[in-house]
């Protein structure tokens, strides 16, 4: 319409500007625009009152210890205070009844009260047609009450910690933990472990206890999507009510992890060369999710194991991470153009390197094929298995006497460079599951540390590695003069980008949408 007004003028053409007519309120005599019931709001509100047989004030059953509410008849939903999702919780208690004195819900918003008050107040607009098709907008408080009440697994709990009904044995048959310091992190960012009533930590593992067998069913089936598991289940009996016929049992899964990690070195057995299009022998593990990625670094030929397939041969690593020996490379000449494998950039070469070990007492070289050939360039340092001073006892291995190369390259090596940097503190931290340790093992503080810090440095340089993890900073970081020292190559030594922390005090896992579960026998629960 303004577009018509606004050519008829640009055309010299007379117009007559609308206006709008007013009248007088038949109760107060003021001027107002015209409407059905010819009031005023004021009067309107005076005459009916559309809040009238709505429900302001209603009881909120919490429980204290896991801050969840109870939503009739038997479901517990985690909710936080002033949350959207609380919000809704509250707003639903509310519907029936407007439903029954037809008002429509407009707005609403929590008005801020003390967290000790065990009030929560929530300020509702909503509308009503009254007089001949008039529609009133009136807006009232909602008061709701906490009245505090454990949950049944937390009264469970209280009532006896060590009380469990499903424990969960995760365990990997290998000489470190770096696998399950990965999966902590994914563990707490997916909230994966929030139900468990307890976590211990074990030789070669992590026990989960969780008062609920669903509980437990679920978090095994959140190991068997993020690593190549498998497992098997046993039940116990506890007690049994003949009259009743009711029996009561303690669930235990047990999980166990592939022993094949990341950058370990494998001689692939002849039935899982054939599955993988016969590549190999030797390849290497480039990535563990609930598959086993492999590549064969002579030929840049690719290869995937899910689970089924890897247990149905089950093979083991020939060489592990504990085993990376440091090496300098002299020359590096390119044999193919830059390919891209499984999403990661490759590009084979000729490279001629020597052991750093041997500096000072021989002049040994080796003159090997690399897949490192974009990231290598002569004076680098990397770290590869020695196979050519290797001991081992591989039968499969034997086989391809004179066909094994004498080193293979895992990754580019930034240790000298972190030498000269000096810097301990890093600018991010991750969290850390409220684990207690098994009496009965012993821990190697300076092992495990080593272990941990390893761990670190691999975040630092795989990009991809850190993509499912929720990285803090770090608030007692302050940059030092030396750390920011650059090399004199140019090159920086890898680090995690700020863009990619969050901010200190988040959670690990932060969900939109509540998913709740039901248990087997009836009892729902909430799962984050």
């Amino acid at each position: 319409m303004s577009g018509i007004l606004g050519m008829a003028q640009d055309a010299g053409m007379f117009m007559v500007h609308q206006t709008i007519g007013s009248v007088l309120c038949c109760k107060c005599g003021i001027r107002m625009q015209p409407n059905a019931a010819n009031m005023c709001v004021k009067c309107l509100r005076s005459e009916v009152d559309i809040t009238e047989g709505l429900l302001k004030r209603l009881v909120l059953v919490h429980c204290p210890e896991c801050e969840s509410y109870l939503q009739p008849p038997r479901t517990w939903v985690k909710l936080q205070l002033e949350s959207k999702e609380l919000l809704t919780f509250c707003l639903k208690k509310l519907q029936k009844n407007m439903n029954i004195n037809k008002v429509k819900l407009v707005n609403a918003e929590f008005i801020w009260t003390e967290p000790h008050s065990k009030r929560v107040k929530v300020k509702v607009s909503v509308q009503k047609e009254v007089y001949n098709g008039a529609i009133l907008e009136q807006s009232y408080l909602v008061e709701y009450v906490q009245q505090d009440h454990m949950c049944e697994s937390c009264s469970r709990v209280a009532a006896n910690p060590d009380q469990w009904v499903a424990a969960v044995q995760l365990r990997q048959h290998v000489s470190h933990r770096r696998t399950f310091y990965y999966l902590e992190q994914l563990i707490l960012r997916h909230g994966a472990a929030a139900r468990a009533v307890r976590i211990k930590q074990m030789d070669h593992g992590i026990d989960f206890y969780f008062s609920n067998r669903s509980h437990g069913n679920k978090f095994v089936e959140f190991i068997g999507k993020v690593a190549p598991v498998k497992s098997r289940s046993d039940k116990q009996l506890v007690s049994h009510d003949s009259k009743s016929n009711n029996y009561n049992y303690k669930y235990t899964f047990s999980v166990e992890i592939s022993p094949i990690c990341r950058e370990d070195l494998i001689c692939l057995p002849p039935k899982a060369a054939a599955i993988l299009g016969n590549i190999g022998p030797i390849v290497v593990c480039t990535k563990v999710t609930n598959s086993i990625a492999l590549l064969d670094p002579l030929t840049l030929k690719f290869g995937f194991l899910d689970a089924e397939q890897y247990w149905r041969t089950s093979f083991k690593s020939l060489l592990t991470s504990r085993q990376l020996v440091e090496y300098i490379v002299f020359d590096i000449e390119p044999v193919s153009s830059e390919i891209t494998v499984g999403g990661t950039k490759y590009v084979l070469a000729d490279a001629q390197v020597a052991r750093v070990s041997d500096f000072g007492s021989n002049d040994t070289q080796f003159s090997i094929r690399t897949h490192l050939g974009h990231l290598l360039k002569p004076g680098d340092h990397a770290l590869g298995y020695d196979l050519y001073g290797a001991n081992t006892n591989d039968m499969e291995l034997d086989r391809y006497k004179g066909y094994i190369p004498e080193v293979v390259l895992i990754k580019k090596s930034y240790e000298e460079k972190r030498q000269k940097k000096r810097a301990k503190a890093r600018s991010w931290k991750l969290k850390s599951l409220n684990m207690e340790v098994d009496d009965k093992i012993k821990v190697d503080e300076d092992k495990r540390d080593a272990e941990y810090e390893h761990f670190l440095k691999d975040l630092e340089e795989n990009p991809e590695l850190r993509f499912n993890i929720s990285l803090y900073q770090n608030k007692d970081y302050q940059p030092s003069e030396v750390a920011s020292v650059t090399e004199d190559d140019g090159e920086p030594i890898p680090s995690v980008p700020d863009d990619e922390l969050l901010a200190a005090n988040l959670l690990a896992a932060e969900f939109d949408d509540l998913d709740l579960i039901e248990d087997g026998d009836g009892e729902d629960n909430m799962a984050e």
